[in-house]
C-alpha cells in the first residue's frame, strides 16, 4: 500500500491545427487524463520569486509521475474544479536518482 498517493487530473495536450492571416500557428487542445499527479500548494517565497521571474503567479506545484511523456510546458490543466495554466520549464530529474515515484515538476497559475 503507498502512502502517498497523487490525484488524476485532466492534460490539454495542443495539437497545431494550421495557422491563422498572421501566420501564428493555431491549436487545437484535446483532453487527456493523466493518473497520480501529486498536487503541492506553493510556499510564499516561492509566490514572490515567480512573481518577480516570470511575472506569473503559481498557486500550486504539479509532481508529474515517471514516465509521463507528456508535454507540460505551456499547457491548460484542469483539476478541483478550476482550470490553470503550466508556466516556467518543467523540471526534471533523472528517474534512477528519485526514490519515489515523482520525478518531474511544474508550477502553475489559475485561470479559471
Amino acid at each position: 500500500m503507498a502512502l502517498i498517493k497523487g490525484t488524476a487530473v485532466t492534460l490539454y495536450e495542443k495539437t497545431q491545427v494550421g495557422t491563422d492571416p498572421f501566420n501564428a500557428p493555431v491549436y487545437q487542445e484535446t483532453p487527456v487524463e493523466v493518473k497520480d499527479v501529486l498536487i503541492n500548494p506553493v510556499k510564499s517565497s516561492d509566490v514572490s520569486d515567480t512573481l518577480d521571474i516570470h511575472g506569473k503567479t503559481a498557486v500550486y506545484e504539479l509532481s508529474i509521475p515517471k514516465g509521463d511523456k507528456h508535454n507540460w510546458e505551456d499547457s491548460t490543466v484542469e483539476f478541483n474544479g478550476s482550470k490553470w495554466h503550466t508556466f516556467g520549464i518543467p523540471l526534471e530529474w533523472i528517474e534512477e536518482n528519485i526514490p519515489l515515484k515523482w520525478n518531474k515538476k511544474v508550477k502553475v497559475e489559475r485561470i479559471e
